[in-house]
């Protein structure tokens, strides 16, 4: 009984931690304040230098907006203002959170929205093949080889039941949405064992802690969670972490960032909004992979993004963020593929055609190929 009451109490606990941040409608995110946590970490052009010293600032300062929910992949935004990045070359960042996902893409067509943090979807190709001006331009987050932060997990009590990807079959599979990343991610896993959707009993349950709570209860078999709900229910004893996605879904492009019509149309702003985005990209690369500056970034991380608990850093699988910006171009043709074929997209695209690698081009000339 006492860890039954344990489980419920952390249970309950995450998931008003997820209710707080995905809200009821848009509202302003809480925002880093404007004095500077740190000068440019080991990543940096060069060592002391600003991004400034590099390409010159937009003078006035404009604002962006960015859309996101403060999760652990939109550190390319929260480690950027956090450190002064985007200050540096002018640029004001405003974050605001939305209900869905769809409502983002909304308010980036309509020119409400300059920046969004998202995944792949159907509305936002549905967007693009109606001629609506948004663009994927960056990697928002990807699964690292044998670390992947957004996976398959199963109840710990079925893992020596459900060794293989065949085994799967008939069994209570949870989402958090169709037509989207959790679906085609399943689809994948099913794959490599021969099965499609039409083979599980799909359940889709709105969030990541209620598919957690139904696992716990034994409603559900397994389900698609991201961090840092993999690693709660691992160490709760509800979840098991199976199989690794490169296992069976090795080219996932798994979130975006998008510009929408606001500044795709101020190319100038666009230009070093990526700049300053790739360079905290590369502070975070060097913290969780280099081990360079760690401290600092969990800080940061710790006070601006959901997760609050510094200890779970060291545990957790962390988000693939690649420091050199670009998407990864066979996943989005994947998705592209895998919509089509279920007749979900209303016209023909190309990944060529949704992504414009055009910024992230311009960043590298300015900050070069990471590493070198």
């Amino acid at each position: 009984m006492k860890r039954l009451s344990l489980l419920l109490t952390v249970l309950a606990l995450v998931l008003s931690m997820v209710l707080a941040i995905s809200g009821c409608g848009r509202k302003e995110a809480q925002k880093p304040p404007e004095t500077s946590i740190g000068e440019p970490g080991p990543s940096a052009p060069a060592t002391g230098k600003k991004l400034s010293d590099f390409i010159e600032p937009l003078d006035p300062p404009v604002k962006v907006t960015v859309g996101l929910k403060q999760v652990i992949s939109d550190s390319g935004v929260l480690i950027g203002v956090a450190k002064n990045y985007y200050k540096d070359l002018g640029i004001e960042i405003e974050m605001t959170q939305f209900a869905t996902g769809q409502d983002m893409i909304n308010a980036l067509a309509a020119g409400q929205l300059d920046v969004g943090c998202t995944v792949t979807a159907s509305g936002l190709f549905n967007a693009m093949i109606r001629g609506l001006p948004v663009k994927v331009v960056a990697d928002k987050g990807i699964n690292v080889p044998d670390m992947g932060y957004y996976r398959l997990v199963i109840r710990s009590d079925l893992k020596d039941t459900i060794k293989d990807f065949t085994d799967l079959k008939g069994r209570k599979l949870a989402i958090v949405g169709t037509a989207s990343l959790d679906e085609i991610a399943l689809d994948r896993c099913l794959n490599a064992g021969g099965l499609t959707l039409e083979d599980v009993d799909v359940q889709v349950i709105r969030s990541f802690p209620d598919i957690i709570a139904a696992m716990s209860n034994g409603s559900i078999d397994g389900g698609m969670v991201i961090e840092p709900f993999v690693t709660q229910a691992i160490e709760l004893g509800i979840a098991d972490p199976w199989k690794d996605p490169k296992e069976y879904d090795p080219d996932a492009q798994t979130a975006l960032l998008v510009y929408g019509k606001s500044i795709l149309e101020r190319p100038e702003v666009a230009k070093r909004f990526m700049v300053a985005y790739i360079q905290a990209l590369r502070d975070y690369n060097d913290a969780f992979f280099h081990d360079k500056g760690k401290d600092e970034i969990i800080d940061i991380l710790v006070k601006y993004s959901t997760v609050t608990d510094k200890a779970l850093y060291d545990k957790m699988y962390p988000t693939g963020l690649n420091p050199d910006g670009y998407v990864r171009m066979k996943g989005v043709q994947m998705d592209l593929d895998w919509y089509k074929a279920r007749g979900l997209l209303m016209g023909d695209l190309t990944a060529e055609q949704a992504v414009d690698n055009s910024y992230v081009d311009f960043a590298l000339s300015v900050l070069g190929k990471y590493g070198e």
